[in-house]
């Protein structure tokens, strides 16, 4: 696979975006994200999203133009539109202004509805830590998961992610899917035609699969049986009703430009580590850091997402091949 420069990928991005009826503003925005996706490892959040985010915006199933509608509901709350546009650039509005009311509310939520695909959910909240706030955010997706019991998918994949700053030193950020793996993974392999491990997902069935092509048309497994599910069924609640937003089963797929909008939600919920430790905050955290580092083989998470991002800042990061020529094809290169 080639190794590209983060500013030529972002060039081209952007040229496929605006090519696509997205205005220069959103699609650097989420050409941003899709390349921070890269430059950690996630490939499955990355470039390859961005074929189907293209079409998407062309077919209409995202606004491409959308600008996002905020409005203060309450003294700690915000609630931002998306307007069926791409995610990013609501979430990123969303949560500046609700950064501003931490200081004096001592936490503060903001609700974003009618929104898309929000990719790295981890990023988003670990911009927040970056300014000195812890922050949990949530989203839901395109139904993947069934309901403990069930064989029928319900529920998405439905990331959580936490961002705990720290003094001096990048924040400790936990972002995890809540079903085995993140669907785009599984997307991935069907789309290079690789196998995947037997409890990722199951066919239609309900049988277990290694053909990722078959588990897309299945459903994904949660993680921790039963308690994932139940925790999926608590981030629907949080994203879809909290947000007005179409749930996981009503939601059309982010992979194609076919459908309606899928119009999702997006919860986030940002802390004044100050309002609530009465100053113990800090070393409470480097205690607990001492402690898992204090065994051999241990490591935070995230530690290996922050090496590939400093080697990327100067070697760039790999692209496939069959992917770099469609998105200059795209392009009109």
């Amino acid at each position: 696979m080639p190794r590209k420069q983060l500013d030529e990928l972002r060039d081209l991005g952007v040229r496929v975006l605006t090519g696509a009826r997205t205005s220069p503003e959103n699609a650097a925005s989420v050409v941003e994200a899709l390349i921070r996706a890269e430059t950690d490892g996630i490939a499955s959040h990355g470039l390859s999203r961005l074929p189907a985010y293209a079409d998407q915006a062309r077919a209409g199933k995202v606004d491409g133009f959308a600008v996002p509608e905020l409005t203060k509901t309450g003294n700690a709350a915000i609630r931002v539109d998306a307007k069926n546009g791409f995610a990013y650039p609501a979430v990123r509005i969303g949560l500046e202004r609700v950064t501003e009311m931490v200081p004096i509310a001592g936490c503060a939520a903001v609700a974003i509805g009618s929104s898309h695909h929000a990719g790295v959910i981890g990023h988003h909240v670990e911009r927040v830590a970056e300014r000195g706030f812890a922050s949990m955010g949530f989203t839901n997706s395109p139904a993947a998961i069934a309901p403990a019991g069930g064989g029928r998918a319900v529920f998405g994949t439905n990331p959580i992610a936490f961002a705990c700053p720290r003094v001096g030193v990048a924040p400790i950020v936990i972002d995890t899917s809540l079903s085995r793996v993140a669907r785009g993974r599984i997307k991935l392999a069907a789309n290079r035609g690789e196998p995947i491990p037997n409890n990722w997902a199951v066919d239609r069935e309900g049988n277990p699969t290694t053909d990722a092509v078959t588990a897309m048309q299945g459903a994904m497994l949660p993680i921790g049986g039963p308690k994932g599910a139940a925790l999926a069924l608590m981030v629907e609640l949080l994203t879809a009703a909290m947000t007005g937003s179409n749930a996981g089963f009503q939601a059309s797929s982010f992979f194609d430009a076919e459908g309606p909008p899928s119009a999702i939600g997006q919860f986030f919920i940002v802390f004044d580590p100050n309002a609530f430790s009465g100053g113990g905050f800090n070393k409470g955290v480097e205690d607990l850091v001492t402690a898992i580092g204090g065994q051999s083989g241990t490591r935070l998470p995230g530690e290996r997402r922050l090496e590939l991002r400093e080697r990327a800042k100067k070697d760039g990061v790999k692209i496939d091949n069959d992917l770099w020529q469609e998105l200059q094809q795209r392009a009109g290169i």
